[in-house]
């Protein structure tokens, strides 16, 4: 079947549903959602009962960049940093030392084994150094499984930061596969401007994006999500075309204005988690699309021993090195090690080769395709075992906690206090956004003339308004204060 205008819809929605009901039983067995729709993809296309026609990795290539500034951005937006702030070198770590030493170790070992030069062998190394989170907290809330020392929020900023690595390193080594004689020496002015321009862009993008949203005044609170879209894609494109690195200045955006005081800053976080998920499902269709079984099968004994090695060798040798500056125990990094699923990115990355004209770049591709679903298939179903054999699980109370229960969690507000704002307060007159609320404290409330409201960022301060304000200690208490300009509080109690 063809692709064409007339059914192109059809076709699209019913992959789509397929998808969401197949996926659906996947937490019964522990396999990632996602790789049901991968499986979709490719029984609907022109190998499988489909029989849909596509054979085009520009578009599933530009499918993928879309969806990957998506699913960044969600996931900055979802990094609470006092969570990350421990762990933060050890992730940075992890995405950057940790995936060169990766794709170094696995560019090796395919060079020894298989007949690909040795840069078409780092080429593959580098296109699956990156994990997919997505993939593995998937499985972990569908076995209401916690991990014990800040493992979980090392595994989130890990995936969330490892991306724009593993993007520079295939770019580079493509490049060394066109032109050997540039020489590894070059990559390096062109690693330092990826990431230099990629973190400065990011964080003053991001501060103008911020101060953007919050000060332009919009008619439907709709439209907000729309305008982060609009400013993500700017970020990305904008960073990119001065010479910097996209992805990376998307995710730190994404994590800066996650952490500071937005309009709607609710309604943006669920429009961008639940397009997220419908990137990642699209993404994983398009990719199960471009697949062509006959093709995977002469690779599957090569793709079993890189799937081996990569999964026993390269990930745990990649992460004990670089954790040996860091006190961890060896539970801990062997969870690490086998947490590093694969998940639809290298997938993406693998059509590069493909449309910058490699030799090789379909063997590439399909060895590629063929260790992230092996990825997901044996490390997945294993994750929740694992964590519990090597003592890193932290089981959770069998009960589906109340909406308030959740969020108090979520943000570990232990105190409640009351706050009057008197009439010759200085905050009186600005709005709830202007004020530099402190990160670790929330409004819950405002009792204005007897009646409770619910405050947005648009809500303006009025004399005698009382404050019902959640925070984590005296010092959060302090720090209310300090920029509610009034000493006028009364403590509630301790939640």
């Amino acid at each position: 079947m063809e692709l064409s205008i007339e059914n192109i819809l059809l076709i699209g929605s019913s992959l789509l549903i397929i998808s969401i009901l197949a996926g659906k039983s996947s937490y019964k067995f522990g396999v990632p959602t996602l790789v049901f729709f991968v499986l979709v993809g490719v029984l609907a296309g022109s190998e499988g009962i489909g029989g849909v026609e596509f054979d085009n990795p520009r578009a599933a290539q530009f499918v993928g960049v879309v969806a990957l500034n998506f699913i960044l951005f969600s996931g900055g937006l979802d990094t609470h940093w006092p969570t990350v702030r421990p762990v933060l070198w050890k992730g940075v770590g992890l995405s950057s030392v940790g995936v060169l030493l990766t794709a170094l170790a696995l560019g090796g070992f395919v060079h020894l084994i298989s007949g690909l030069g040795i840069f078409e062998s780092l080429l593959l190394g580098a296109i699956v150094s990156s994990t997919d989170a997505a993939a593995v907290f998937s499985i972990l809330r569908s076995k209401n499984i916690a991990l014990k020392r800040n493992l979980r929020p090392l595994l989130e900023l890990e995936s969330g930061s490892n991306d724009p690595m593993a993007y520079f390193l295939t770019i580079a080594f493509t490049a060394l596969v066109m032109a050997p004689d540039a020489g590894v020496v070059s990559l390096i002015p062109f690693f330092l401007q990826q990431i230099v321009i990629g973190v400065i862009a990011g964080y003053g993008l991001a501060v103008i994006t911020r101060f953007f949203i919050n000060k332009i005044r919009l008619d439907f609170e709709g439209l907000y999500p729309v305008l982060a879209v609009g400013q993500m894609f700017l970020v990305f494109s904008l960073t990119d075309f001065i010479g910097g690195n996209g992805f990376l200045a998307v995710y730190l955006c994404a994590v800066y204005l996650g952490n500071q005081e937005l309009i709607h800053k609710k309604t943006i976080m669920r429009f961008f988690d639940g397009m997220a998920w419908l990137m990642q499902i699209v993404m994983f269709l398009a990719l199960g699309l471009l697949v062509f079984p006959s093709q995977i099968l002469p690779v599957i004994g090569l793709g079993l021993l890189v799937s081996g090695f990569l999964m026993f060798i390269a990930r745990p040798l990649a992460v004990y090195i670089t954790f040996l500056p860091f006190k961890m125990s060896h539970r801990e990094k062997l969870y690490v090690s086998w947490a590093g699923l694969k998940g639809a990115v290298p997938i993406v990355f693998a059509t590069y080769p493909l449309l910058a004209g490699v030799e090789s770049a379909n063997l590439i591709f399909n060895i590629v395709f063929f260790v992230s679903i092996t990825s997901l298939f044996v490390q997945g179903p294993s994750l929740v075992r694992v964590s519990k054999w090597l003592g890193v699980a932290l089981p959770t109370e069998e009960k589906i906690p109340h909406p308030v229960d959740e969020f108090l969690r979520e943000r570990r507000q232990t105190k409640m206090i009351r706050l009057l704002l008197s009439p010759d307060c200085e905050t009186v007159g600005e709005r709830v956004v202007d004020i530099d609320f402190p990160n670790d404290a929330v409004i819950a409330m405002i009792k204005r003339e007897g009646k409770y409201l619910t405050p947005s960022g648009y809500t303006v301060l009025e004399p005698l308004d009382e404050l019902v304000v959640l925070v984590d200690d005296d010092e959060a208490i302090l720090a209310v204060l300090d920029s509610l300009k009034t000493q006028d509080f009364q403590f509630e109690r301790n939640l």
